[in-house]
Protein backbone atom coordinates (compact mmCIF):
# COMPACT_ATOMS: atom_id res chain seq x y z
CA UNK A 1 0.00 0.00 0.00
CA UNK A 2 1.39 3.81 0.82
CA UNK A 3 4.77 4.06 1.90
CA UNK A 4 4.95 7.20 4.18
CA UNK A 5 5.84 10.46 3.14
CA UNK A 6 8.18 12.91 3.90
CA UNK A 7 4.75 14.99 5.28
CA UNK A 8 4.78 12.16 8.15
CA UNK A 9 8.53 13.27 8.85
CA UNK A 10 8.03 17.05 9.08
CA UNK A 11 4.54 17.55 10.93
CA UNK A 12 6.20 15.73 14.51
CA UNK A 13 8.91 17.81 13.87
CA UNK A 14 6.87 20.71 13.48
CA UNK A 15 4.51 20.72 16.56
CA UNK A 16 5.51 22.42 19.85
CA UNK A 17 5.38 19.48 22.49
CA UNK A 18 6.49 20.30 26.22
CA UNK A 19 5.86 18.14 29.40
CA UNK A 20 2.74 18.94 30.30
CA UNK A 21 1.32 17.19 27.20
CA UNK A 22 -0.18 13.74 28.17
CA UNK A 23 -2.11 12.73 25.59
CA UNK A 24 -2.26 13.02 21.86
CA UNK A 25 -4.61 11.66 18.67
CA UNK A 26 -3.82 11.45 15.55
CA UNK A 27 -6.14 11.25 13.08
CA UNK A 28 -5.73 9.41 9.71
CA UNK A 29 -3.07 8.01 11.31
CA UNK A 30 -1.98 5.43 8.35
CA UNK A 31 0.26 3.20 9.02
CA UNK A 32 1.58 5.09 12.25
CA UNK A 33 4.63 6.99 11.04
CA UNK A 34 3.56 10.19 13.06
CA UNK A 35 2.84 8.07 16.32
CA UNK A 36 5.86 6.35 16.11
CA UNK A 37 7.70 9.76 15.67
CA UNK A 38 6.58 11.31 18.42
CA UNK A 39 6.91 8.41 20.56
CA UNK A 40 10.57 9.21 20.39
CA UNK A 41 10.23 12.78 21.62
CA UNK A 42 7.29 12.48 24.41
CA UNK A 43 6.06 10.08 27.09
CA UNK A 44 2.58 11.04 26.02
CA UNK A 45 0.12 8.59 25.35
CA UNK A 46 -0.65 8.42 21.79
CA UNK A 47 -3.88 7.25 19.80
CA UNK A 48 -3.90 6.85 16.09
CA UNK A 49 -7.35 6.51 14.09
CA UNK A 50 -6.84 4.84 10.50
CA UNK A 51 -10.58 4.56 8.70
CA UNK A 52 -9.14 1.54 6.30
CA UNK A 53 -8.65 -1.37 7.73
CA UNK A 54 -5.29 -3.05 6.17
CA UNK A 55 -3.74 -0.20 6.68
CA UNK A 56 -4.79 -0.32 10.59
CA UNK A 57 -3.33 -3.35 10.90
CA UNK A 58 0.36 -2.24 9.58
CA UNK A 59 0.23 0.74 12.67
CA UNK A 60 -0.62 -1.92 14.92
CA UNK A 61 2.17 -4.74 13.51
CA UNK A 62 4.46 -1.70 13.50
CA UNK A 63 3.88 -0.42 16.96
CA UNK A 64 3.88 -4.17 17.92
CA UNK A 65 7.36 -4.78 16.52
CA UNK A 66 8.77 -1.46 18.07
CA UNK A 67 7.08 -3.12 21.27
CA UNK A 68 5.21 0.49 21.75
CA UNK A 69 2.03 -1.65 23.12
CA UNK A 70 1.83 0.94 26.16
CA UNK A 71 1.94 3.79 24.40
CA UNK A 72 0.33 3.76 21.23
CA UNK A 73 -3.30 3.14 20.80
CA UNK A 74 -4.30 1.59 17.36
CA UNK A 75 -8.25 2.39 16.50
CA UNK A 76 -9.67 1.21 12.88
CA UNK A 77 -12.89 3.41 12.31
CA UNK A 78 -14.11 6.48 10.89
CA UNK A 79 -12.77 9.54 12.99
CA UNK A 80 -16.26 10.97 12.20
CA UNK A 81 -17.93 8.24 14.55
CA UNK A 82 -14.77 7.22 16.66
CA UNK A 83 -14.80 10.74 18.24
CA UNK A 84 -18.62 10.08 19.51
CA UNK A 85 -16.78 7.39 21.91
CA UNK A 86 -13.65 9.65 22.88
CA UNK A 87 -13.57 11.91 25.85
CA UNK A 88 -14.19 15.49 24.92
CA UNK A 89 -11.71 17.98 26.30
CA UNK A 90 -9.12 15.48 26.56
CA UNK A 91 -6.35 15.45 24.05
CA UNK A 92 -3.68 18.06 24.67
CA UNK A 93 -2.18 17.81 20.71
CA UNK A 94 -4.20 16.19 17.87
CA UNK A 95 -2.10 15.88 14.90
CA UNK A 96 -3.47 15.23 11.18
CA UNK A 97 -1.59 14.37 7.50
CA UNK A 98 -5.01 14.38 5.76
CA UNK A 99 -6.71 13.87 2.45
CA UNK A 100 -5.40 17.15 0.75
CA UNK A 101 -7.60 17.42 -2.54
CA UNK A 102 -11.50 18.72 -2.30
CA UNK A 103 -14.10 16.02 -3.59
CA UNK A 104 -15.64 17.62 -6.42
CA UNK A 105 -17.77 16.28 -9.77
CA UNK A 106 -14.66 16.60 -11.85
CA UNK A 107 -12.08 14.97 -9.64
CA UNK A 108 -9.87 12.25 -11.24
CA UNK A 109 -10.32 9.86 -8.25
CA UNK A 110 -8.21 7.01 -8.22
CA UNK A 111 -8.95 3.40 -9.02
CA UNK A 112 -7.44 2.27 -5.77
CA UNK A 113 -9.58 2.89 -3.16
CA UNK A 114 -7.08 3.23 -0.29
CA UNK A 115 -5.77 5.62 -2.39
CA UNK A 116 -8.59 7.69 -3.00
CA UNK A 117 -9.57 7.94 0.54
CA UNK A 118 -5.94 8.80 1.02
CA UNK A 119 -5.76 11.59 -1.09
CA UNK A 120 -9.43 12.90 -1.82
CA UNK A 121 -11.66 14.37 1.39
CA UNK A 122 -14.27 11.42 0.89
CA UNK A 123 -13.97 11.10 4.50
CA UNK A 124 -12.53 13.93 6.32
CA UNK A 125 -12.72 17.37 5.25
CA UNK A 126 -10.89 20.12 6.43
CA UNK A 127 -14.18 21.60 8.06
CA UNK A 128 -14.85 18.26 9.96
CA UNK A 129 -11.62 17.90 11.40
CA UNK A 130 -11.64 21.78 12.49
CA UNK A 131 -15.28 20.44 14.34
CA UNK A 132 -13.25 17.21 15.94
CA UNK A 133 -10.65 19.00 16.98
CA UNK A 134 -12.97 21.70 18.74
CA UNK A 135 -14.69 18.98 20.80
CA UNK A 136 -11.95 17.23 21.41
CA UNK A 137 -8.96 19.46 22.74
CA UNK A 138 -8.52 21.11 25.79
CA UNK A 139 -8.86 24.54 26.34
CA UNK A 140 -5.71 25.85 24.62
CA UNK A 141 -4.82 22.35 23.09
CA UNK A 142 -3.02 22.68 19.65
CA UNK A 143 -4.40 20.99 16.31
CA UNK A 144 -1.36 20.87 14.22
CA UNK A 145 -1.76 19.46 10.42
CA UNK A 146 0.61 19.23 7.03
CA UNK A 147 -1.27 20.21 4.44
CA UNK A 148 -0.92 21.65 0.61
CA UNK A 149 -0.07 25.53 0.39
CA UNK A 150 -3.28 26.25 -2.06
CA UNK A 151 -5.62 25.47 0.77
CA UNK A 152 -4.03 27.65 3.03
CA UNK A 153 -6.87 30.33 2.91
CA UNK A 154 -9.30 27.23 3.75
CA UNK A 155 -7.75 25.89 6.41
CA UNK A 156 -7.11 29.27 8.51
CA UNK A 157 -10.50 30.14 7.71
CA UNK A 158 -12.45 27.16 8.80
CA UNK A 159 -9.61 26.85 12.10
CA UNK A 160 -10.96 30.05 13.20
CA UNK A 161 -14.58 29.60 12.63
CA UNK A 162 -13.75 26.80 15.36
CA UNK A 163 -12.24 29.03 18.27
CA UNK A 164 -8.87 27.91 16.88
CA UNK A 165 -6.66 30.34 16.75
CA UNK A 166 -4.03 29.94 14.13
CA UNK A 167 -0.37 30.54 16.08
CA UNK A 168 2.46 28.86 13.95
CA UNK A 169 2.95 28.55 10.16
CA UNK A 170 5.75 26.85 8.24
CA UNK A 171 6.59 26.80 4.29
CA UNK A 172 8.19 23.78 3.38
CA UNK A 173 10.31 24.78 -0.08
CA UNK A 174 11.21 21.47 -2.27
CA UNK A 175 15.05 23.28 -3.58
CA UNK A 176 16.12 26.88 -3.14
CA UNK A 177 14.60 29.53 -4.72
CA UNK A 178 10.96 27.21 -5.25
CA UNK A 179 7.80 27.85 -4.79
CA UNK A 180 6.47 26.23 -1.56
CA UNK A 181 4.31 22.78 -1.96
CA UNK A 182 4.12 21.79 1.97
CA UNK A 183 2.59 23.85 4.66
CA UNK A 184 2.38 22.96 8.36
CA UNK A 185 -0.22 25.00 10.56
CA UNK A 186 -0.40 24.56 14.38
CA UNK A 187 -3.49 26.40 15.72
CA UNK A 188 -4.67 26.56 19.63
CA UNK A 189 -7.95 26.59 21.11
CA UNK A 190 -9.77 29.33 22.03
CA UNK A 191 -6.21 31.15 21.66
CA UNK A 192 -5.46 35.15 21.35
CA UNK A 193 -4.49 36.25 18.18
CA UNK A 194 -0.89 36.11 17.39
CA UNK A 195 0.12 34.28 14.15
CA UNK A 196 4.12 33.62 13.22
CA UNK A 197 5.42 32.63 10.01
CA UNK A 198 8.57 30.68 10.68
CA UNK A 199 11.81 30.25 8.75
CA UNK A 200 11.30 28.67 5.29
CA UNK A 201 12.59 25.03 5.29
CA UNK A 202 13.86 23.59 2.04
CA UNK A 203 13.80 19.67 1.81
CA UNK A 204 16.46 19.47 -0.76
CA UNK A 205 20.02 20.37 -2.53
CA UNK A 206 20.17 21.17 -5.68
CA UNK A 207 21.49 17.50 -6.27
CA UNK A 208 18.48 16.18 -4.85
CA UNK A 209 19.54 15.37 -2.07
CA UNK A 210 17.83 15.95 1.20
CA UNK A 211 19.17 19.46 3.34
CA UNK A 212 20.63 18.94 6.77
CA UNK A 213 17.85 19.90 8.50
CA UNK A 214 15.45 17.19 6.76
CA UNK A 215 18.54 14.67 7.18
CA UNK A 216 18.89 15.09 10.98
CA UNK A 217 14.59 14.76 11.16
CA UNK A 218 15.59 10.75 10.21
CA UNK A 219 18.41 10.01 12.60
Amino acid sequence: MFNFSLDSVLLPNFITLNKRVTNILDIGTGNAPIPLILSTKTEAKIIGVEIQKEVSLLAQKSVELNKLEKQIEIINGDINEVAKTLPQNYFDIITSNPPFFELKENSHLNEKEYKTLARHEVTLNINQLCQIAKKLLKNGGTLDIVHRPERLLDILKTMRENNIEPKKIRFVHPKKNTNANIVLIEGVLNAKKGLKIKPPLISHKANGEYTEEIKKYFE
